[in-house]
């Protein structure tokens, strides 16, 4: 199969991948109805699902011995899916909700107005396991991903779930389960599994032939392909009105991420093999939450980003291409 083909398997594989991930959606969004979390909190608990397929892709890329996919996906991931989303929910909020009659104020202010409790619940612990990845990485004597890493990182990850369980818990709801939410829900871990499976296949081949790096592969291939999805499902989610829920998963799926998908590359000891274009995209990685939590607070009453903030989103991801382009991989 020639690198076109191999491309078809990419795009279907992921989609495969991201649909298992909403079958499997629905029993924790009932858990999260069930134990009364809020929006914040609840972005938490469900990113255990959203970012399922992240995890699955470098489980895998552990097992077939082509970790750097693994490692490309976990960092190219978490630079292009915040602009991209704020992007996408900024444009998505641009109507009015009936049932949030303030949401007026909202778009004569050209405001994507956000709950203010996603920067102490999610952004600023996800900053705290950007540096903490840091310290176990980049130090000489410790560079690269080692086994012990793998395990505080998973420690990490329940310290951050906890944290947004214990400050975003409200009274619950009354839910009800059928069998067929059930059974979606099996489909759907296989369609993950299998998703997985195919996006390292693809993107090993697809890299091997037009002659790159693996894990430039997986910073502009795999990691790219596996956020496209939740495009749509952020435009979905804030458009039904649920701006800060649609808004803010990103940053959940991001933790998820850089902790549990962290795990199994650590397990395999994942080398870092070409030092600066490691440090510089984890340098990016930090750069996208740090914007979030200095923008969001626009003033005592409103939270959120302003047209121009989100714009400046958009260039902080065209200056990581042109950083990568011109300084690290020397294309031109």
């Amino acid at each position: 199969m020639n690198a076109w083909l191999w491309a078809g398997v990419l795009v279907l594989a992921a989609w495969a991948a991201h649909w298992g991930a909403d079958q499997l959606l629905t029993p924790l969004k009932l858990l999260r109805k069930q134990w009364g979390l809020t929006a914040s909190a609840g972005a938490a608990f469900l990113a255990i699902v959203t970012a399922s397929p992240e995890v699955a892709i470098n489980i895998t890329s552990a097992a077939r011995g082509v970790s750097d996919i693994g490692l490309g996906n976990l960092l190219g991931s978490n630079i292009i899916s915040i602009p991209l989303m704020i992007t996408i929910a900024y444009f998505a909020s641009r109507k009015q909700f009936k049932n949030n009659p303030k949401h007026q104020e909202h778009l004569d202010a050209n405001m994507l107005a956000l709950n203010k409790r996603s920067v102490p619940v999610l952004s600023l612990p996800y900053l705290g396991i950007i540096a903490l990845v840091a310290i176990l990485t980049v130090p000489k004597a410790w560079r690269g991903l080692q086994p012990v890493d793998g395990w505080i990182m998973l420690g990490a990850y329940a310290a951050f779930l906890a944290h947004a369980i214990i400050r975003g818990r409200k009274e619950g709801e009354k839910v009800k389960w059928t069998q067929k939410k059930i059974w979606l829900s099996i489909a759907g871990a296989i369609a993950i599994a299998a998703g997985a499976f195919f996006i390292v296949k693809a993107t090993e081949n697809i890299v091997s032939a037009l002659g790159i790096s693996q894990i430039v592969g997986g910073l502009f291939i795999t990691g790219i392909m596996t956020t496209a999805p939740e495009v749509f499902k952020t435009w979905s989610v804030v458009k039904g009105g649920e701006v800060t829920a649609g808004t803010t998963s990103v940053i959940a799926d991001n933790a998820i991420t850089m902790t549990v998908a962290f795990f199994p590359l650590a397990l395999v000891s994942t080398p870092v093999q070409d030092f600066q274009l490691y440090w510089v995209n984890l340098a990016f990685v930090g750069l996208m939450p740090l914007l979030y939590s200095l923008f969001v607070h626009q003033s005592k009453d409103l939270h959120g980003f302003s047209r121009w903030q989100v714009f400046v989103f958009d260039a902080a991801y065209v200056a990581y291409l042109f950083v990568m382009a011109f300084f690290v991989l020397k294309l031109f």
